[in-house]
């Protein structure tokens, strides 16, 4: 369907979000800029750059540099995430939690406000683990923390649990006022705003003699072509015919029609990868937090170096994880037994299965085979790119996570632009249609 350009003059909400929007994200960008008190800058630039290869390089990478600038952002919303992979957990385990879950409005804006005291929670843990890791840090330019102590703790703490419960707020009126999941948008926002130094950063290589050319060439074609198969892969779906039988009111005949419905061969979107390196960065912060730095607590810096950048424990983690996550939140966003009986209860039918759970069975079928390749097709656009970032020293910004989040949020965000100008297209129409009968 085409889409009149008249109708962008006439679409003045849409223009409001997609203002709203990119002034929120700006905000975001901005905020990532102010860097907590107390720090040496230049020391930490230093250690930030000795330790952009490892798996903390990632976590920069999710908060869009804040983590390397050690700004108010540098947690970004991860811990919000976290929290919300427990809370979805929890509800499947804890019967009053499942319960709460079916209540519909009331239910969800309880569990969501559960997941904020968790988000809380993890934030002040994870933030004190942070501070406790920056008084600990030096480098050639002298200490990270200029005066450690109580002070510079409290401080810290306060400042990222502030900084990542304002961007918690701020995703959520992106989503609300806004175009798009204001959380995906967020993320989006600092991997885009990290590419072109990540360019540059590749070129530099091949420039200095780091990189052949022809490794140039072979990871641009890469690029190219894993940004082609995701778009391909997550506009792929399954149709599964629909019919809706006859019925006849008075002297008219309603339904009758053949319809499908689609399931996307990708129905958990980018929530895998963004909750498999949540919860694959959790445990840095538990070493850190254990550490004491005098060389006491090996088995935790071994488990550190084993969960660096590239390593096959990460890497086996990392997969697994995202397989996990695949199947968990497919099962969570479509439920086969309650579109089963939406079905029944319409009168539609699935040819050569009976209504109720005859229907669901099969639809859980479909949906593990679809689930088993869509989870497949993550972890590999997921974990090549690591090995090959691990052996060429590609930055993250260049990476499987990176690409799937981006364009799965462009798609995604365009989808909904797309809608909304064929609603306005619709509405027109319709005027129109009425002022001729008139």
């Amino acid at each position: 369907m085409n889409i009149d350009p008249s109708v962008f003059s006439k679409a003045g909400d849409l223009k409001r979000k997609i203002l709203f929007t990119l002034g929120a994200l700006f905000v975001c960008r901005l905020g990532s800029y102010i860097t907590v008190p107390g720090i040496n800058i230049l020391s930490l630039n230093e250690l930030a750059n000795t330790n952009s290869g490892g798996i903390l390089g990632m976590f920069n990478m999710l908060s869009g540099g804040s983590l390397a600038r050690m700004s108010v952002f540098a947690l970004a919303i991860m811990p919000y995430i976290t929290a919300s992979i427990i809370m979805q957990l929890l509800a499947v385990t804890i019967k009053p939690l499942e319960e709460m879950k079916k209540e519909g409005a009331v239910g969800r804006r309880k569990m969501n406000q559960l997941t904020k005291y968790l988000t809380v929670i993890l934030v002040l843990f994870q933030a004190y683990g942070v501070a406790i890791s920056l008084e600990k840090a030096a480098t050639s330019l002298g200490p990270v923390v200029n005066m450690p102590g109580p002070f510079f703790r409290l401080s810290t703490v306060t400042a990222l649990a502030v900084g990542t419960m304002f961007l918690m707020w701020l995703g959520e009126q992106i989503s609300e006022r806004g175009i798009g999941n204001g959380t995906s948008l967020i993320i989006f926002t600092g991997i885009v705003a990290g590419l072109p130094q990540a360019f540059v950063t590749v070129f530099e290589l091949v420039k200095t003699g780091g990189m052949s050319p022809a490794v140039l060439m072979f990871i641009l074609a890469f690029i190219v072509g894993m940004i082609y198969a995701i778009v391909y892969m997550e506009r792929a779906q399954r149709r599964i015919p629909i019919t809706y039988p006859r019925r006849q009111k008075g002297n008219k005949i309603f339904g009758g029609e053949n319809t499908h419905m689609p399931l996307k061969l990708n129905t958990s979107g980018v929530i895998p990868p963004i909750f498999a390196s949540s919860i694959l960065l959790f445990p840095t912060t538990v070493v850190n937090f254990m550490s004491k730095g005098d060389g006491s607590s090996s088995i935790w810096s071994d488990l550190a170096i084993y969960l660096g950048h590239g390593k096959p424990l990460y890497i086996s983690l990392y997969v697994i994880c995202i397989i996990f996550f695949a199947f968990f939140y497919t099962s969570i966003i479509f439920n086969t037994k309650e579109t089963a009986e939406n079905l029944k209860k319409n009168g539609a039918f699935i040819h050569g299965y009976r209504p109720g759970q005859d229907t669901a069975s099969h639809l859980d079928n479909i949906l593990v085979r679809l689930t088993t390749i869509g989870s497949a097709y993550i972890a590999l656009v997921c974990a090549i790119p690591e090995v090959l970032s691990a052996k060429y020293s590609i930055p993250f910004y260049l990476g499987g996570t990176s690409f799937l989040i981006v364009v799965n949020v462009v798609l995604d965000t365009f989808t909904q632009i797309q809608s909304s100008l064929f609603s306005h297209q619709y509405e027109s129409l319709i005027k129109k249609a009425r002022l001729r009968r008139k």
